[in-house]
């Protein structure tokens, strides 16, 4: 269980006896990521509040993804982790152009996120993270195995399979850096934290992850949005970076 936040000023906390000062840092990473598209209604049960609505690519079918991230170099340490997260709007937000303009801004990294599950290897940036964000962090076990120019995830929780999640390596792309926005709920009260990132090394595919789910009633959660799926796009980044700032309430 994730030890409690203990506040030194407001910008500095204390987890297992280790400060953190914000903004966190994270220098390098290489992630694995995923988008799908799923019923909007099975999304929209997922969300915590009346406050935040789901994106939709096309009538009735909301954006969701995975990502899975190794963080090599980062303010809360070396760890492994997987993000399964809706991208989402302030309900009574629109996009100018229906449907079009959410595909614009998906492609610009306008949309921002709200994070379902967020499983971490270790336990301090669990801690660190639910105590400064309101991130739903656990500890379990997350593998990366590179085969035949793909990297592998496979996420166990309490001893069962959960998913193993593959998408293509390598790129040429970079990704210049953007400001973008995720939503938390932080003692009940929604939250949002703006981050900066950018990348190199990246690839973007039309399709391209291959996704099998395992046992653990996880699992079933996302069989409930049709997964698993062919993905709309999966992405490589090679070395990501950015910054987190604080939260602040809506």
């Amino acid at each position: 269980m994730a030890e409690p936040a203990v506040a030194t000023t407001g910008r500095r906390w204390v987890f297992e006896g280790r400060q953190v000062t914000l903004p966190v840092v994270v220098r390098d990473a290489t992630s694995a990521a995923a988008t799908y598209l799923v019923p909007s209604a099975a999304a929209r049960r997922l969300l915590p509040g009346p406050e935040l609505d789901v994106v939709e690519l096309l009538p009735g079918r909301a954006l969701f993804s995975i990502a899975a991230i190794d963080y090599r170099d980062n303010d809360l340490g070396d760890y492994n982790e997987v993000s399964l997260a809706l991208f989402v709007r302030r309900r009574g937000e629109r996009a100018s152009v229906p449907y079009f303009g959410a595909a614009l801004d998906l492609v610009r990294n306008r949309v921002a996120t709200w994070i379902w599950k967020l499983p971490v290897d270790q336990r301090f940036t669990c801690a660190a993270g639910r105590g400064i964000w309101g991130f739903p962090k656990s500890v379990a076990q997350i593998e990366f195995q590179d085969v035949d120019g793909r990297r592998r995830c496979r996420l166990v929780m309490d001893g069962r399979h959960v998913l193993t999640f593959s998408v293509a390596r390598g790129g040429r792309r970079a990704l210049p850096d953007a400001s973008m926005m995720t939503y938390t709920y932080v003692d009940g009260v929604l939250h949002r934290t703006p981050f900066v990132s950018g990348a190199t090394g990246v690839g973007i595919h039309l399709g391209g992850a291959e996704l099998v789910l395992g046992d653990h009633p996880l699992a079933g959660e996302l069989g409930s949005l049709g997964l698993p799926k062919g993905a709309f796009m999966s992405v490589w980044m090679e070395h990501s970076y950015g910054r987190f700032e604080a939260p602040a309430p809506c």
